[in-house]
């Protein structure tokens, strides 16, 4: 795909605001759980894992099989060759990732729970909650980590499917992704690695496609929508970028508000 210089600056200005960051060191060491949810991009899982190691936190990983398995599955045997080491055992997200936290960064397996039936986004959430109902223990702050692009959608995914808890999430994306162009190569950056990252036609369309389900109208899952998630406002600046795309680049097409 042809990019021009504006397209990757608006493409920037959308990740930047996909990739919703409320962490700091002192709100996140209060959490009481991290919720990890399935996703591919390695950097994320490890730094998710080594901060529930490093504070002994008590760790959900959400995931069945859905939309990334597969991709998960290459990006964990990819990283196991890559360290020489024997790829992880299970065929759900949670499976996969539990084996990572437990065998790798020694995670106490008391600490790990693992919800494997969820599918999607809306059912991480959801599944996630019940699971913690039926425990008894409904966490005041959660630590929640998922793919970057996704952080805001399910940030507001788990806002609204809590909504009658009084539970606090501080939306962890870990790095914010950036496109960046040097002689004609696209590359993604800000995770210091690239390894265990999205391949660039996956990148822009999980951008353009996340903008998309932000939106409160009938084709988005806001309330005029499919009512998975409440009103999201879009800054004028992400709908700028989002017009600007659409008139360069109708490939790129995320719909505007």
């Amino acid at each position: 795909m042809q990019l021009t210089q504006q397209d990757i600056t608006s493409l920037n200005v959308l990740s930047r605001w996909l990739a919703l960051d409320t962490f700091t060191p002192e709100t996140a060491a209060g959490a009481e759980i991290l919720i990890l949810a399935g996703h591919a991009i390695v950097p994320n899982i490890e730094a998710a894992l080594q901060f529930a190691a490093q504070h002994q936190m008590k760790l959900l990983i959400s995931g069945g099989i859905g939309h990334s398995t597969a991709l998960l599955k290459q990006a964990l045997n990819d990283r196991a060759r890559q360290k020489g080491i024997q790829p992880p055992q299970g065929e759900t997200e949670a499976a996969m990732l539990r084996h990572i936290a437990v065998q790798e960064y020694k995670l106490s397996e008391d600490l790990v729970v693992c919800e494997s039936l969820s599918t999607n986004c809306g059912e991480n959430a959801e599944f996630s909650l019940k699971m913690l109902e039926e425990s008894g223990c409904i966490p005041a702050r959660v630590l929640l980590v998922q793919d970057p692009l996704m952080q805001r959608r399910t940030t507001e995914t788990f806002g609204f499917a809590w909504r009658e808890t009084k539970t606090a999430f501080i939306s962890w994306p870990v790095f914010t992704p950036q496109l960046h162009s040097e002689a004609g190569r696209f590359s993604v950056v800000g995770a210091g690695t690239g390894s265990g990252l999205w391949d660039i036609e996956r990148y822009l369309s999980m951008i353009t496609g996340e903008i998309r389900r932000l939106q409160d109208n009938p084709q988005g899952y806001g309330p005029a929508g499919a009512g998975f998630i409440g009103h999201v406002d879009f800054p004028p600046e992400v709908t700028e970028a989002c017009q600007k795309l659409a008139e360069s680049n109708p490939a790129l097409n995320a719909g505007s508000r």
